[in-house]
């Protein structure tokens, strides 16, 4: 049965909306295909920074053929009852009925046949539409007249195939063809394609794409472990960032890069937090200590001459000057006690009708306090771990990584001579942040 190839080529897609892209695209896709009355075996999805697409697996060549009997009036019915029937039933004269006997009497019966429709003619009318509406999360404008486009970067090339034969339709003013694109640097130009074997078989080859996320995600990891065992040290994996990389290059080449080791006296949650939030890089450790190591892995989206050296350079110093940030936030906030942060609560609004984050930090003190003894616990120690819970959100550190909420209390306690049991706390009353977080 034929196959379905659809390909939208365009610039650069946010990785962070590719995995729904695919979804929607899926979904979209099969709800017009199954009102036309199609069916299949396979629907697959592809997406990466400047591709999404699909190849659908065993569709008829055409719908089949459909007839519909529907029950009308007696013949002898009032003529506004017959002319309403005949509207509901898409006919125009009573002479494209038949008549039948029931125990009532006779009755005109509407025998409506509707011929199959090829698919590709389906695919032809369907797609534009899904194309005109796709849910982006956020997308462009840009053209002007029938070429203005709405999508999420501008649309360069449409692929439609189906049975390997070009589905002809406009949208955006251009026109499903055959022609594709590989890698923006090392592709070799637009070229045609036959069918989805083809086209993968191009791409992945003298293309230099690896359309499949799944694949790049793989490759990533293993090229970036290596990278790591060659210097004796360990990735330290993340498989969100993982995802996000996989979307940001279709030839992805793992690269060991190094940094400043004067960095190495920050927190390890920051410099991990900086490479991964700004940079999108891997932490690396050192097996042998446990501890971070002064390197990272990027992934480069080209085949460099030098074999990477100059972009692990460049990276480097751009890591360097977002630790630099770190490090003014890090001494700036420890040179305010937390207990002058938490005044500075009051500022801070928790919800209009139940007070500040100060009115809050209160309450919670007071329970903390009279639950202490239920529980074995220090009713000091407990109610001044409440009191200092919140105060690292007025830092400058949380301001600028929101998700370091509590562990950055948690060092500020230490620094300032904080008992160890207040300082866990004020970290571990955040947990769990989902399922596969640890409890306090």
């Amino acid at each position: 049965m034929p196959q379905l190839l659809l390909e939208f080529f365009s610039e650069e897609i946010p990785a962070r909306m590719q995995p729904r892209a695919e979804a929607d695209l899926e979904r979209l896709l099969s709800a017009a295909l199954k009102e036309a009355g199609l069916g299949w075996e396979t629907f697959r999805t592809f997406a990466g920074p400047r591709r999404l697409g699909c190849v659908i697996e065993g569709l008829p060549a055409e719908t089949e053929a459909v007839r519909e009997e529907r029950k009308g009036p007696r013949t002898d019915a009032p003529e506004k009852a017959l002319e309403g029937f005949m509207r509901g039933a898409g006919i125009s004269s009573l002479d494209q009925c038949e008549t039948r006997q029931d125990k009532k009497g006779e009755f005109y019966v509407a025998v409506i046949e509707k011929p199959g429709v090829k698919t590709a003619d389906v695919i032809a009318s369907v797609v534009p539409d899904m194309v005109r509406n796709f849910p982006w999360p956020k997308s462009m404008k840009f053209g002007e007249g029938d070429k203005t486009q709405r999508w999420v970067r501008p649309l360069q090339r449409i692929v439609c195939l189906f049975g390997g034969e070009v589905v002809p339709f406009e949208v955006f003013g251009l026109t499903a063809s055959n022609v594709t694109e590989g890698h923006r640097m090392h592709g070799p130009g637009p070229f045609t394609v036959t069918d989805f074997a083809d086209y993968k078989a191009q791409l992945e080859g003298e293309g230099h794409v690896l359309i499949d996320r799944a694949d790049r995600e793989a490759l990533i990891l293993k090229g970036a472990k290596a990278v790591c065992a060659a210097a004796g040290l360990e990735l330290i994996e993340d498989a969100g960032l993982l995802t996000e990389v996989a979307g940001l290059a279709e030839h992805p080449i793992p690269l060991l890069g190094q940094m400043d080791p004067d960095f190495l006296d920050l927190p390890p949650e920051v410099i991990q937090l900086s490479m991964k939030t700004h940079q999108k890089y891997f932490a690396v450790r050192d097996p042998k200590t446990g501890e971070l190591a002064p390197n990272f892995v990027v992934v480069a989206n080209q085949d460099a001459p030098d074999g990477g050296t100059a972009i692990a350079a460049g990276n480097a110093r751009v890591l360097s000057a977002r630790l630099s940030d770190a490090r003014h936030f890090w001494d700036n906030d420890r040179k305010t006690p937390l207990s002058e942060m938490a005044a500075s609560l009051d500022k801070v609004t928790f919800h209009k009708k139940l007070g500040t984050v100060a009115d809050k930090v209160e309450r919670v003190a007071a329970l903390a306090r009279e639950l202490a003894p239920a529980v074995g616990a220090d009713p000091d120690l407990a109610e001044r771990a409440a009191r200092l819970s919140k105060a690292d959100l007025v830092s400058e550190m949380v301001y600028e990584f929101p998700e370091l909420q509590g562990v950055m209390g948690r060092y500020y306690a230490l620094e300032q001579g904080e008992p160890a049991e207040v300082a866990d706390a004020i970290r571990d009353h955040y947990r769990p942040q989902g399922p596969s977080d640890e409890v306090p």
